[in-house]
């Protein structure tokens, strides 16, 4: 494949990518559509680190916060920052949850609870890469039995797709041997306007989210178990609007996730439905964002930490700076048995299908 420093837009170099984990390769994998527009993978993590998308006058710029090397993704004081997310995506309640009557204990990495799959969870894993043509990449990794505290050894395949229609096409695909618990996502962190120094804020951004549900949560981020409707509350998006406009609303809700860092109940005719989840509006730019999802639920996160992170060319992420739509199941589903179900019986298939596609008005 075509893919060194000289060939690719998005000013990444493949060899600040390559180095050797455990005994395997990490490397930086190029996607380009016909357009000429560019997505940048890696396999440490499955982090994407570039999409090269045009705004309204034609100019390419890169739209999402990611790593400029594999030394800094590996450092980073935000691992999760665009990466692949697994065995569970989101929050479990002090990193406890019941399986077949056994209690599981996992890493507290996020005070109480267990987040994202843990401190070396697929975040932090080398992927096997197969890049299939210039436009897809197939990743793997087998999970072993007990890593991180999770049952099963489980399978798992993921394949990014950049069409010539600017979307990012997500597929997941794992398998277990054992009965255990399962919640992929992908902790895209997107900055519409472009990322610079400093990367603009969000505030001017309108969002609209297809949810008339949202998860409260208690001020350790969990779900408090409720499912509330959206109406009269910040967490109304049915009809678009600036994400400044309840972002600091004087809101127990909102002040429990520093902004919003909750998960909304999708409006689904039936489960597992390819269905519009959410759309995002930079008007500076004049690029798009609509979200699409066989997912039951959505994590709306506006990286509402104070830790600034530094990305490729002396790019820097300060606070409310990236829209993150992580769609996923609910977090902490295994302690929630009315929540869609997050078990993955042996022999069956977990999949699911997120859709991000770019546009400009």
């Amino acid at each position: 494949m075509s893919n060194t420093e000289t060939e690719n837009i998005c000013g990444l170099r493949r060899e600040d990518f390559q180095t050797t984990i455990n005994g395997k390769q990490t490397d930086l994998y190029i996607l380009k559509n016909s357009l000429g527009h560019e997505v940048a993978v890696t396999n440490y993590g499955g982090a994407i680190v570039a999409i090269m998308v045009p705004d309204k006058d034609g100019n390419l710029a890169n739209v999402i916060q990611g790593h400029a090397s594999i030394k800094d993704a590996i450092n980073s004081p935000a691992p999760f920052l665009s990466t692949l997310i697994g065995r569970y995506g989101n929050r479990i309640k002090d990193g406890k949850f019941q399986l077949n009557g056994k209690e599981y204990q996992l890493a507290i990495n996020n005070e109480p609870n267990a987040l994202h799959g843990g401190p070396t969870g697929f975040h932090a894993r080398v992927w096997d890469a197969n890049q299939v043509s210039d436009h897809a990449i197939v990743l793997k990794y087998v999970s072993s039995y007990g890593e991180e505290g999770f049952t099963g050894e489980v399978i798992v395949w993921v394949a990014y797709t950049f069409t010539d229609n600017d979307e990012l096409v997500i597929k997941y695909q794992a398998t277990s041997n054992k009965k255990t618990i399962i919640n992929l996502t992908n902790h895209a962190y997107f900055s519409l306007q472009g990322i610079a120094n400093p990367t603009p804020v969000i505030d001017n951004q309108v969002c609209e989210i297809n949810a008339d549900f949202f998860l409260p949560i208690d001020h350790t981020g969990i779900p408090t178990g409720e499912i509330l409707k959206v109406a009269d509350t910040p967490f109304d998006f049915r009809q678009p609007k600036e994400l400044s406009k309840d972002i600091d609303a004087d809101c127990e809700q909102i002040k429990n996730g520093g902004g919003y860092d909750h998960c909304f109940v999708l409006n689904k005719k039936e489960e597992g439905e390819l269905s519009f989840a959410a759309r995002l509006e930079e008007p500076v730019s004049g690029r798009t964002l609509e979200v699409y999802t066989t997912e039951p639920g959505m994590q709306l996160y506006t990286k509402n930490g104070n830790k600034v992170v530094n990305g490729v060319n002396g790019t820097t992420f300060p606070r409310r700076s990236a829209v993150c739509f992580e769609c996923q199941h609910f977090p902490d589903t295994p302690n929630r048995p009315y929540f869609p179900s997050v078990i993955l019986e042996p022999g069956a298939k977990y999949t699911q299908k997120t859709v991000y596609q770019f546009g400009t008005v």
